[in-house]
């Protein structure tokens, strides 16, 4: 008796826990997870921006990621020192090729460079594959002299050389880019694109301050009856606040965003509110682990967004593209939780056309394309109607056929999809 009475507790734990997932946030009577009130103050604000999207700067230039393609070259034997030091000796590749027959080749990479700084707040410049298939490409990291990689890259040598270690046998990693890497000057439609995320995400600013604090704030139960300045100094606490997930199942960092959401919604606060709404979108959250068993119960609230009569398709499209000259706060969404998101909107025949066509345009950069290749993809894994998904990927291997041919060729048409 006392073991079925422990195994029943333990059994509606678990379904409690199952249900509590289902709405995962309060939900008001107008189907969302902000009340009708709240959302009368957020289209106001929406609309305002949307008259000052208007007069924000239109003609606002904005650069692809600097990229080319790279033969990729690998050794991991007696001969990684001697190729290290002819490749520092400035070896053509034909004669790197002949010289290291046994290396490990990978030609006709797609290769981007990405400048930031890690956790330590120090600078890094990274060289890396865009790998088409699963997995992760090969990547090199500069720390040092980094101004020389900086820039436009004539064609020539990126190399990492790591000598033999009680932990490790000697090992050259070694790009060679035929034509170097440039980055190129995106047409009108997409800089308006970013332009206008830029402009209703407010990228001069952050989300959370500075110097955050760790720890599990919690808004009063009478939240919503607190003055004007009680409920600032609530934001501003929640602001100040790091939460992070213990696990793939603690939802902690999603209420800590959402209870950002809404007080700064209550407090007009509209550039913390949608970064705060985008990160739940997002589901860009800290967490130890992350599951992906617990992925697929975390909802977009794209709807949410819709309500307010704003321009989602271009807002969501615009964090979708890669820049080389983005704002310091500039905010770029997760493509597969775009993907997912945009499947629930009122507008899918409008963002399949625009990916469809951002795949096929040839005046697109190459990872601004591939990046719309892997939307589409995560798109279609999270559609519902079968019938529809069947038109949509054959229309979606018509546009990876007119992706370029040292892109397309390594994409296996079979497996789209799958």
């Amino acid at each position: 008796m006392k073991k079925f009475t422990i195994l029943t507790v333990f059994t509606l734990l678990y379904l409690s826990s199952i249900f509590s997932q289902i709405n995962e946030f309060t939900t008001y009577d107008n189907g969302l997870i902000y009340s009708e009130p709240t959302m009368i103050k957020l289209a106001a604000i929406a609309d305002s921006l949307n008259l000052k999207y208007k007069s924000c700067d239109l003609n606002k230039v904005f650069y692809s990621k600097a990229q080319g393609k790279g033969h990729i070259v690998s050794i991991e034997d007696q001969n990684s020192k001697k190729a290290y030091e002819d490749i520092k000796g400035g070896i053509s590749y034909n004669d790197f090729k002949t010289k290291y027959q046994k290396a490990d080749l990978n030609e006709d990479a797609l290769i981007v460079r990405f400048i930031y700084k890690n956790y330590e707040k120090k600078e890094i410049v990274e060289f890396s594959e865009i790998n088409l298939g699963n997995g992760y490409g090969k990547e090199i990291k500069k720390v040092k002299n980094l101004e020389k990689y900086k820039g436009d890259m004539a064609k020539g040598w990126i190399f990492s050389y790591e000598e033999k270690s009680e932990y490790s046998d000697e090992f050259l990693l070694a790009i060679y880019l035929p034509d170097g890497l440039t980055n190129a000057r995106l047409k009108d439609e997409y800089a308006k694109m970013i332009g206008y995320s830029e402009c209703l995400i407010d990228s001069s600013s952050p989300k959370m301050h500075e110097n955050q604090k760790y720890g599990l704030p919690y808004l009063p139960e009478n939240w919503k009856n607190l003055s004007l300045k009680e409920l600032e100094e609530t934001l501003d606490d929640l602001r100040s606040t790091k939460v992070v997930g213990q696990c793939s199942q603690d939802n902690s960092p999603r209420l800590h965003a959402i209870n950002i959401a809404l007080v700064s919604a209550e407090t007009a606060k509209w550039e913390v509110f949608l970064k705060a709404h985008l990160d739940i979108m997002n589901d860009r959250f800290d967490r130890m682990s992350d599951g992906s068993y617990a992925w697929n119960r975390r909802k977009t609230y794209i709807k949410e967004l819709e309500e307010l009569d704003i321009n989602v398709t271009d807002l969501l499209l615009g964090i979708t593209l890669r820049i080389d000259n983005s704002s310091e706060h500039h905010y770029y969404g997760s493509i597969s939780r775009l993907g997912r998101a945009l499947t629930e909107s009122e507008n899918n025949l409008e963002i399949e056309t625009e990916i469809f066509k951002m795949i096929e345009d040839p005046e697109l950069d190459d990872y601004n394309r591939i990046i719309a290749h892997f939307l589409a993809l995560n798109y279609y894994h999270y559609m519902e109607d079968n019938d529809k998904k069947v038109g949509y990927l054959n229309q979606l291997k018509k546009s990876v056929r007119k992706l370029p041919k040292y892109i397309s060729s390594k994409i296996d048409m079979d497996k789209i999809g799958k």
